[in-house]
């Protein structure tokens, strides 16, 4: 037994390491495409008024000694040693980084947060007795908050940026390049696993000609060039050549561009994944191309002619190069938009195993329809180099800001260890961020003008669903009222099941009392149902549905909260209906049984208990609701026990018969058994959705920066968005909108 269990421990861990070099293998077509295609223009950006001018060989030393020292402590050391540890179960990019803050400290953005959201499993926060001044200070300022969702935002829009810049760079003829560009951005639909096997070869074909070609210079023309590495010239040409030097700095920065895709991508792949192929493969190639061109020019002080660009497949290589930053602009979209910062998108899941590989269709076409716009209108490769220099730069501000909070707040390290990394880095990256700052007429106001539209984009949109939200709290109808509705009042109810929309997680929203105003009737089974985002990657599909009961159990009125992760996918099949139903199932019995632990009590509901439905008992495991055609009665079956309710059909129309299986449970009481009767009878008549379409709108006074932005912009956005992922593939003829006018 111990040889046979020894044996399977090591088949397993090769079976892991298999997979980690698979996927290692696959990032070099996904992730690595943008860092190892720099050696094409870092030189002929950083040297841009040629090398003729460069009076000794210690200048090109000490730009290889800052393209050295920039590799090393940005992409490996920062990146590949420190952020990539702050992955937000499994998924990087900024927004991570904002995760992360946002549930360990209570500075979310999200509108409709609620104390049983603390209580899902995704959440590792180690509660702490005393918390922390910072900690503290965030939470009491909104200021602060609203400047940490800018931060994060700022962030997503420049690394959106880089996404429409860097497939515009290239050496290649305009029209050939926007062919390329199209046939790039046609691909995308295929998925990040196709793609990357198609890549993958190659880069790696790429990575070892640069290495070799590199190693073949350094041996050929200067042998010496492995003095550059040390720091000494890199502080002597910065000391020696002052403005000249720092402006430098800007071309210099390209050979890290790429470095956010390691974390931007990094719910393509896997930690270990991104960190192999990294350190053991494009480092150390990146690192001998750069020198194999350093010595070749400190001889021939000239990039024409040199091997290095008549040796390699350059065309397919900047093809590639592409590719990371558009996947890690869908991975970044996603995030926005689960946050409420973005309008609603079509999400193509493109793997089932993977759960961040995602493709978006609107996103891909406009980031092609940009790249060409930029091609076509941006010709000289220095402009773009410039600008793509900037949102690079940016990024990684950005993201040393929100780490140095992550370390404090996250992981609990000492402030000053905190502290430490934001002088370091953050100087480092400053130095470079002034550098590409100063060439802002060259090209760098590019990102700055797309990153500013994206913000407003962004923060319209957040702005106008947290005020709608606001609007909805001030104007919900009090509970009283929904109890008052009678016969007496000429209020009819009608058979089958309503559900009504709402963003509320707690009392009766506005649109019911505007619908039954006028049109006075509801449902003998009604449903409030608000789907909403928790800030956690991944809501366990057990604690997905939180139900309650609003009013006496007689009314026959629930609310259901269903529950999603910003990388979730929200499925618009049918089984969200027979899922709906089934935790109202899952609800009525467990609230029966007292004895049943496992349902969690999440918080009160108008008088009520909230129950978490999913993480069941073993005695409600495996409910089933079975569907066949052609019926005329209602089967409820609880172990040995079966009731059969006869209605009366016309026999012209057949419907389905709903047969509910509730193994396990021997007797039900007589309340549940005709609760759930006169459930299954409402769910066979057929449910009636209830949706809401609201318009935003300023109210009179308010300033005409808020009018613009609501009656506008958020207005546009709001038509030209996709509604509810549910609502998509519902039935018109069962389909209610109730439209209002929010004056906010």
């Amino acid at each position: 037994m111990d040889i046979e269990a020894a044996n399977n421990n090591q088949r397993r861990r090769w079976n892991s390491s298999w997979r980690v070099l698979t996927l290692a293998y696959q990032s070099l077509g996904v992730v690595y495409g943008d860092l190892s295609t720099s050696p094409l223009y870092v030189y002929k950006t950083a040297f841009a008024d040629d090398v003729n001018h460069v009076e000794s060989t210690e200048e090109i030393y000490g730009v290889l000694s800052c393209i050295f020292w920039t590799l090393t402590l940005i992409p490996l050391l920062k990146y590949v040693f420190i952020v990539l540890k702050a992955d937000d179960d499994g998924e990087g990019g900024t927004f991570a980084l904002y995760s992360l803050l946002c549930r360990h400290t209570r500075v979310c953005s999200l509108p409709n947060g609620q104390p049983a959201d603390m209580e899902l499993s995704a959440y590792r926060n180690e509660k702490r007795v005393v918390k922390s001044v910072l900690q503290s200070t965030l939470e009491k300022h909104i200021g602060l908050r609203r400047l940490l969702l800018i931060l994060a935002l700022i962030g997503a829009c420049m690394v959106i940026g880089d996404g429409v810049l860097t497939p515009a760079i290239s050496d290649i003829e305009v029209p050939i390049a926007c062919i390329i560009l199209v046939f790039l951005f046609a691909l995308q639909h295929y998925g990040t696993h196709r793609v990357a096997f198609l890549f993958a070869p190659i880069v790696l074909t790429w990575l070892l000609s640069i290495s070799t070609i590199g190693l073949y210079n350094i041996v050929k023309w200067n042998h010496h060039i492995f003095e550059a590495l040390s720091p000494y010239y890199a502080f002597m040409f910065l000391t020696r050549s002052r403005k000249a030097g720092w402006m430098t700095l800007g071309g210099i920065l390209l050979c890290s561009t790429g470095s956010e895709a390691m974390f931007a991508d990094l719910g393509h792949f896997t930690q270990s994944s991104i960190k192999v192929a990294f350190t053991f493969l494009v480092y150390p190639a990146l690192i001998l191309a750069y020198m194999g061109q350093a010595a070749f020019i400190s001889k021939h002080r000239t990039l024409e002619g040199v091997e290095f660009y008549v040796s390699i497949p350059a065309v397919l290589a900047a093809i590639v190069g592409s590719q990371a930053v558009i996947t890690g602009t869908f991975s970044i979209i996603k995030q926005c938009t689960s946050w409420h910062c973005f309008p609603p998108v079509k999400i193509i899941h493109t793997s089932s195993r993977i759960h961040g590989r995602i493709y978006i269709p609107e996103v891909n076409w406009i980031l092609m329809f940009l790249c060409i716009a930029i091609t076509v209108g941006f010709r000289d490769t220095k402009s773009l180099g410039n600008a793509a220099g900037l949102a690079v730069i940016t990024v990684m501000l950005v993201t040393t800001c929100l780490m140095s909070l992550v370390m404090v707040l996250c992981w609990h390290k000492s402030p000053v260890l905190a502290l430490c990394f934001l002088l370091f880095f953050g100087f480092i990256e400053s130095l470079y961020f002034s550098a590409c700052l100063m060439k802002f007429l060259q090209g760098a106001w590019v990102p700055i003008a797309l990153a500013f539209i994206l913000i407003v984009i962004m923060y319209i949109w957040n702005y106008g669903t947290r005020k709608k939200y606001a609007y909805d709290v001030q104007n919900k109808v009090p509970i009283n009222w929904l109890m008052s509705l009678s016969p007496d009042l000429g209020i009819v109810r009608v058979r089958g099941i309503g559900l009504i929309q709402t963003e509320l997680d707690s009392g009766v929203p506005a649109i019911f009392s505007h619908f039954v105003t006028n049109l006075p009737a509801f449902h003998q089974v009604l449903i409030f149902l608000c789907i909403k985002n928790v800030p956690v990657p991944r809501v366990d599909p057990k604690e997905r549905f939180l139900v309650g009961r609003v009013g006496p159990e007689a009314h026959r009125i629930y609310r259901c909260i269903v529950r999603y992760g910003y990388l979730d996918h929200h499925k618009d099949d049918c089984d969200f209906e027979k899922n709906l139903v089934g935790s109202i199932i899952e609800f009525i019995c467990g609230e029966k049984q007292e004895e049943n632990h496992a349902m969690k009590r999440q918080g009160i509901e108008d008088g009520g208990t909230m129950l978490v439905v999913g993480s069941l008992a073993p005695n409600l495991e495996a409910i089933k609701i079975e569907d066949e055609e052609v019926s005329d009665s209602v089967h409820l079956m609880a172990g040995a026990t079966s009731l059969e309710q006869d209605e009366t059909k016309s026999p012209e129309k057949p419907k389905k018969k709903s047969r509910l299986v509730l193994p396990g449970i021997q007797t039900l009481d007589e309340a549940t058994e005709k609760e759930l009767t006169e459930l299954m009878e409402a769910r066979e008549a057929g449910l009636a959705f209830i949706l809401s379409n609201s318009y935003v709108k300023a109210k009179s006074g308010s300033s005409l920066i808020k009018k613009i932005g609501l009656n506008y912009v958020y207005d546009f956005l709001r038509r030209n968005s996709r509604g509810s992922s549910y609502a998509l593939n519902l039935p018109h003829a069962s389909t209610l909108e109730v439209g209002m006018v929010y004056n906010v």
